[in-house]
Order: C-alpha cells, then structure tokens, then sequence
C-alpha cells in the first residue's frame, strides 16, 4: 500500500461527453471524512464493488453496482457521497495501463485524492471476517447474506478497512460499526447537473436563500434528521411499500394529530449530534492524553443527555397508530436505553449535564464522576472548589480598594480575566495592578498577577482531576460501547421521525396532500412548491397527466408564459413523493421514478469551455444514453443556442429517440412546428401556456399571461412582432416583419397533406388509446354486467372511429397533420421578400 501522502489529485479537464456532472460541488453544511473502495470486475458487462466508510457518523455502505460501460451510476455515487479519499486496485493505476474505471474516474471526480492499493488487501475472505468483526452481532449475518454474489463489494471492504487502520492508525472497537448494504436499484438516480438546476440544494441565484426545494422542507431539530433529509433528495426512494406509503401514513397521522406533533417536536428541540458523538465512543484514539479524556467526559455527558431525552420522546408517541410511527415508538422503549442509563447513572452525577459554555463545561467535568468513587478524585475537586472561591473573593477586593466595577470573564484560553468599561478610564489612569489590557469594542480586558496564579493553580486542579477521572471515565466508555448497537437504532429512528415531523409541519403550513402511488401520474391543481412559497397565494394552479398513452408533453408558449416554472414543478413534486411528503395539489398520483434527468440550464459552462450549445448537445447525449421507461426527463428550449432550422431539426431528432424510450417526458419550446410534427405520434399531447394580447387605450399592444396550462398547440399570434410594435421600431419596419411572417405561414399550410403516413398513425394512436382503457377496465372494480356494458362501448366506439379513418376522416378532435419532414427549403425563398423595400428598414416610416 502506497503512503496516503502519495495519493494523486485528479485534475485533468474534462472532454467527454458521457457525463454531464457539474465540476462545481454540491452544497453541504457538514464536511464528513469518507473513505471510498471501489473495485472493477473485468467483465464484459461493468460491475463495480463499493464501500464507503464515513468515520465521522460511524455509517459503512456496501453496494456492487451494475453499471453501463460509462460508469454512470458509480459516478453518480461518488458525487453523491463526496468522498475526500478513493481507494483504487494498484493495478489499475499508473504506472500500469489506467483501467476504464480510474479513466473515468480520473476525468469525472477532478479534485478528489486516489490512492493505490496493493491487490494482497482486496481479499474477500478478509472482507467477510471483517464484517464478523466490525458490524453489528446481530447485524453481520443479515449483512453477509445480501453480500452473497457480491464479490467486490466484500474486496472493497477490505481494503477500506486496510486502510483506515494502516494508513490512518485509527482503532474501531470491534461490533461498532453501521454496516448496510444498499442497493442502488432501491433509489432514484438524479444527477448532479439535475439537482443543481432543480435547486434542489440552492437557488442558482441567491446561494445562501432558503428559496429550494430542502430549504423549503428543512423544518428538522436535530442534525441526525437534517443529514437523513439531505440524504433522501438527493436519492428518493424507489420501494413503494416498505418506505413511501408508511411514510405517508406517518405524516397524515401527525398532520391529523396535532397534539400528538407538538408533543414529538418539543421532545426532538435540543438533542445533541448524537451520530456523531457515538463514532467518536468508537474510535479510540491512538495516544492518551488529558485533551482526549475531556473530550470523552463530554461524549458521555452527550450519551446522558440524549439518554434522558429518549423518554420524552415515547411518551409523545404514546398515542399514534401508524405502523412506522409505532415503529420508532417501540425503539424508544425503556428497556432499550436503560442499560446504558444504568451505567451512567451508577458513575456519573444525576445533575451534571453536557453543556455549551466554556465555563459551564468545566465545571460539569469537574464533578460528572459520582463523590465516592475515587478518594483523592474528591480532594483535587475540593481543591478546584476552593481556588474558584479565592478568584471570586479577588476579584472583589479589587472592586472595592481601586474602586472599579471589574467583571469576572472566562475564555477559553485566556482563562479567568478582567473586563471593565474603557470609559471609565478617560478622566483617570487605570491602576498599574491591572497588567495585559486590551481594549475590544470599548471594553477594557486585563488581569493582575495574582489573578494569574489563582488560574495555574485551578488549571493543576483541573489536570489532576481529569487523571483521576480517566480511569472511571475510560472503564464507562467501555461499558458504553457494548450497548452502542441499540443507541445507533434509537438515533437512526430519531432521524427519521424528524424528517417525518419536518414534511408534517411543511405539509399542514403550505395545506399539501397526499399523494397516491400508482402507474399513472394525475395531478389536479398542483403548484411549483419553492413559487408557492416565495409567492403565497399568487401562485397559478395547473393540472400534470402522463400515461402510457401520454408520456411525451410539448408545452409551447410565449417567452415568460410560465413554460420553465411548469416543468420543473413537476419534477420537483416527483421528488417529494419519492421521499414520503405531502405535495401542493388538490390531489396527485405519481407512479415510481427511477431516473431523472433535467436539461434547463441555458448558461456557458466556463469550467469546460463550452459553448451553450456544446454544452446542450452534451448534456442531451448523456440523458439519450442512460434514459428508459422508468426516467422522467424535462427539457426547456431545447435548440435555441444555434441556428432556427438546425434547433428545430435537433429538437425533433431528440424527440423521437426520446418517444422511444417511452420515457415521461415534459419539452418546452418555442418551435410550434415541434408540436405539429409530433401531434399525431402515439404517447405525444400538446399543451400550451396560455395568453392573451390585447391594446391598451394608447394603442401600446399588451400581452398578459395566464399562466394556466391548456391543451393543444399554441395559437400563432406573432408573440415578437406585437412586442415589437410596443418598442417603437419603424412602422415600415413592422409591415415587413408581419408580411414576411404571413408568407411563411401560408407557405408551411401549403405543405400540410393528408396521407397514408398520417392514416397509420392515427390508427396507431387510437390502438393504444385502446389499450389503455383495456388496463384500466382489467384494475376496475366493476362488476361483471357493467364491465361487459363497456367493454361493447369501447368496441363500438373503436370500429366507427376504424372506420371513420379508411374514409378519410380523423380522430375525434383532431386536425390534419402537417408532413412530418419540416420542408424549410422553399418556406426561406428569396422571393418572400420580392416586395420588401428594404432601404426603407433603414429610415424611419415619415408617419412617425
């Protein structure tokens, strides 16, 4: 194994187009020390194992990952995971030929420090013996069970513990650790250039704004359940039953029961980072030393606060009835925690707890070991008492005999001191016993020599008394950490019931509902969650559908007509069912999502020295490799950074790759010959953001938005042009603009044909239509005479409308279709502009 100093920072630029990941990182409030194993099988199909050891929280995940020859979802979580170090196989690194994995790895993951390890520590003999001995007793054999057939997994695991113990010199108690496999098929993949442009994390705009999507639901009192809240956006759940409907469940009942929901937030106000407390029990540190047994006398100060806090929170869960809820109940029972507390409380004081203040904190580790248990412990804490006092007694002598008003400050390392107002001393010299002074924010600091030694005397107190203490303390910890095991389910559940009381309180505050799982998303008056917030009560209702027979939306409108805020409001509420929260709607059924991706951001990517355009196609190349039936994908303006004829033949290529993978997809654009051409495509619906252009009583054309989505092709009333007008161009200038635009029109009506290309799909399109309604009357309820009474319908209806196309008809509400190759050659013509004066474009019409 090379020297951790020896590991090389990734930092050649990226050139490829297979991943679209933002090179900027993803905003965190914690900054978690995690190593990272991967190991390559050498397979012709990619699979890779995974394990990741966080040792700041004590969490262990191990997944092998099926993966495309991209490596997309293993980059995904490591973006995910931001490790600080990633262990690799050496063989697989220089001086060797580069495997593709570190190539990618080497390209995608530009920052993060690698490290080669010896093949010898990729040992799944030593990974399985080493789950024996790290994970949980009653955890290990589950763990071992769903690591069957995961051979790199368990290699990997290995190797990260190889290092933390060789490399890093960190000791784990044995049967400490949270070892979990995770399954990647069991979350939602969203990628990083998703996430930052949904603001999922931070508004693009104003980075430090609580206007995103978990600023919205960060309602959370612990920090356990603000990690576990991060965590959960950033990878909704897939599995409908085992998490989203308890979810749900648990929030209604607390939404339902306020009673019940205050009780549990007032419990959760003020718990300590247990989490992270617990990991630093486990890892013992390599050297003794006064500093660590401090540290560990406030770790278990921490362990009794959180002890005595578990009751109030069972008490507040008496009374609810969902099964996740009495779940959490049922871990916070007495005799989960009372061993622990026994221990405490046989060595500790039952007054003492952790505390904040520098000076509250001594003091609580002056006298957290029990009078009693330690003889010449009693003496040096007398000691600590009686030089307390003499500083005191000081401290007013001086008061009275220089005549000053001196308070008694503590610092952490100026330890005791004297503060007193500046202005006191402009008529008057300060007194030659005050020495060290320093003036801060028109306050006068200082001390006197005898003050001095009063504080090296308690500081010889304090270190003898923390000596005498380390053994009662060090045989506590000890104690401690063969109960660790139930302390991390307890704080693994307070996690999660703050999150659940955090979609609770966002949900009954906004008035949300809860949404439904099912194959088809229906949504009924839904609002943009992060608008509905920074807007309240102007926020424009609109309605979602997407089915098998509609899973392909072509919103047009006019530029600010709310395109970008409809579909990325549908994505976000896709997310926010998958993580078990309410949603702002009416009502709202989702089916399961198990991709995302987001093409929305319109902006010159100057870390990769991209053009806007480089950049769509980049980003459209990755999400046309990875997306399936299963992904949901919004894409905004697709085309707009180059020409108008490649734009619009670029948008209807993706189109129908995208129509393909029958993936629900929701496309913005301001190509109307989009929504023509894909108007009859089996699974297409064209909607539009409607407005409306009127005149003001100056004559100022004026277009007002609804922002109300409805069905069909936006209506061509030459949106540019009537603004235009409204800028004071020359009227010449319009004339010409508005004939050439008619001329372009008539001439694409021209092109419109009814053909036996148009026949077949509409006999496709009502086939399918067909088959939906045969699905949905086969999940029906229905008896068996009303069944078979609709079934004859949905016969009738479909011979006559058969019929009605070998007549020449069309669908019921349909139009002609316009031929699907956008003929653009003839429409530019030059004699379009034959009549055109165009000296007069640049004169301005005599008129104005």
């Amino acid at each position: 194994m090379t020297d951790s100093a020896s590991g090389s920072y990734i930092t050649r630029p990226v050139t490829s187009y297979t991943s679209r990941a933002s090179r900027t990182p993803l905003p965190r409030q914690d900054k978690f020390d995690i190593i990272c194993a991967l190991s390559e099988a050498r397979g012709v199909t990619p699979s890779v194992g995974l394990a990741s050891i966080n040792t700041t929280t004590g969490e262990v995940i191990l997944s092998q990952i099926s993966d495309n020859r991209f490596f997309v979802r293993t980059l995904h979580m490591l973006q995910i995971l931001e490790p600080s170090r990633i262990l690799i196989v050496s063989t697989s690194c220089p001086p060797n030929p580069k495997s593709r994995l570190y190539s990618h790895i080497e390209e995608h993951m530009v920052g993060t420090k690698t490290t080669p390890m010896d093949r010898k520590y990729w040992s799944e003999i030593e990974g399985l013996s080493r789950i024996d001995t790290y994970a949980f007793r009653e955890d290990a054999e589950s763990v071992k069970v769903a690591l069957k057939g995961s051979f790199y997994a368990t290699c990997s695991f290995s190797a990260a513990m190889s290092y933390l113990e060789n490399e890093l010199a960190l000791r784990i108690v044995p049967h400490t650790l949270r070892v979990r496999y995770k399954a990647c098929e069991d979350t939602m993949m969203i990628d990083i250039s998703t996430i930052i442009s949904l603001e999922i994390l931070q508004n693009l705009r104003k980075q430090h704004s609580t206007d995103c999507l978990i600023g919205l639901l960060k309602q959370t009192r612990t920090p356990m359940g603000s990690r576990v809240l991060r965590s959960n956006l950033l990878q909704p759940s897939t599995l409908k039953e085992s998490f989203l409907e308890s979810r749900y469940e648990a929030v209604e009942e607390l939404v339902k029961t306020p009673e019940v929901f205050l009780e549990v937030r007032e419990a959760l106000k003020g718990l300590p980072d247990v989490e992270t407390m617990l990991t630093k029990l486990v890892i013992m540190p390599p050297n003794p030393s006064i500093a660590a047994t401090e540290a560990a006398m406030d770790n278990v100060l921490k362990v009794k606060t959180f002890v005595d806090a578990v009751p109030g929170l069972f008490s507040a869960l008496g009374p609810v009835s969902s099964p996740l809820l009495i779940k959490i109940r049922n871990l916070f029972r007495p005799e989960m925690f009372a061993p622990v507390r026994d221990l405490i409380y046989e060595t500790l004081h039952p007054d003492v707890a952790f505390a904040k203040a520098a000076l509250d904190r001594r003091n609580q580790r002056m006298f957290a070991v029990q009078t009693g248990v330690h003889g010449l412990l009693d003496v040096a804490r007398q000691t600590y008492r009686e030089n307390t006092e003499e500083v005191h007694k000081h401290v007013e002598q001086l008061n009275s005999a220089l005549e000053i008003d001196a308070k008694l400050e503590y610092h952490t390392f100026r330890r005791y001191c004297l503060r007193l107002r500046a202005v006191d001393f402009e008529d008057r010299p300060v007194p030659d016993v005050l020495v060290n002074r320093m003036v801060k924010r028109g306050k006068l600091e200082c001390t006197t020599l005898r003050l001095k030694q009063l504080n090296q005397r308690i500081s010889d107190s304090v270190a003898e008394v923390v000596m005498l203490s380390d053994k009662v303390i060090q045989d506590l910890v000890d104690s401690i950490r063969t109960q660790i095991a139930p302390l991390y389910r307890i704080c693994d559940s307070i996690a999660i019931l703050d999150m659940v009381a955090s979609f609770a309180h966002a949900s009954s505050t906004h008035d949300w509902v809860r949404p439904q799982i099912s194959d088809t998303l229906a949504l009924n008056a839904a609002r943009h969650p992060i608008m509905d917030k920074t807007l309240p009560g102007q926020m424009i209702p609109n309605d979602y559908y997407a089915a098998e027979d509609y899973h392909f939306q072509v919103i047009t409108g006019c530029n600010m007509s709310g395109k970008t805020t409809y579909i990325r409001g549908i994505a976000l509420l896709q997310i926010m069912a998958q993580v078990g929260c309410f949603v702002p709607a009416e009502s709202a059924t989702f089916p399961i999502i198990h991709s995302m991706f987001a093409r929305v951001s319109t902006d010159d990517s100057i870390e990769s020295n991209l053009s806007s355009f480089s950049l769509e196609m980049r980003e459209m190349a990755f999400i046309l490799n990875n997306v399936d039936d299963r992904s949901m994908v919004i894409i905004d303006e697709l085309g707009r950074s180059t020409s108008t004829r490649d734009g619009l033949a670029i948008s209807i290529a993706m189109s129908e790759a995208l129509i393909q993978s029958r993936a629900a997809v929701w496309f913005a654009t301001h190509f109307t010959e989009l929504a023509e051409v894909l108007k009859d495509r089996p699974g297409v619906l064209n909607l539009n953001l409607a407005s409306q252009v009127s005149t003001t009583p100056e004559g100022i054309p004026k277009i007002t938005m609804s922002y109300k989505v409805e069905s069909g092709n936006v209506e061509e009333t030459l949106y540019g042009i009537t603004l235009a007008k409204a800028m004071d161009f020359p009227r010449r200038f319009i004339e010409v603009a508005e004939s050439v635009s008619l001329e372009l029109r008539r001439r694409r009506q021209q092109n419109k044909e009814s053909s036996e290309a148009r026949k077949m799909l509409n006999r496709r399109k009502l086939i399918l239509q067909l088959y939906g309604h045969l699905k949905q009357a086969n999940k029906s309820e229905m008896d068996s005479p009303t069944l078979m009474a609709y079934l004859t319908r949905l016969r009738e209806e479909f011979i006559e409308q058969m019929e009605a196309f070998e007549d020449g008809g069309n669908m019921a509400g349909g139009t002609e279709e316009t031929s699907s190759e956008v003929d653009n050659t003839d429409i530019y013509d030059d004699d379009v502009f034959d009549s055109v004066d165009l000296q007069s474009l640049s004169v301005r019409s005599s008129a104005l």
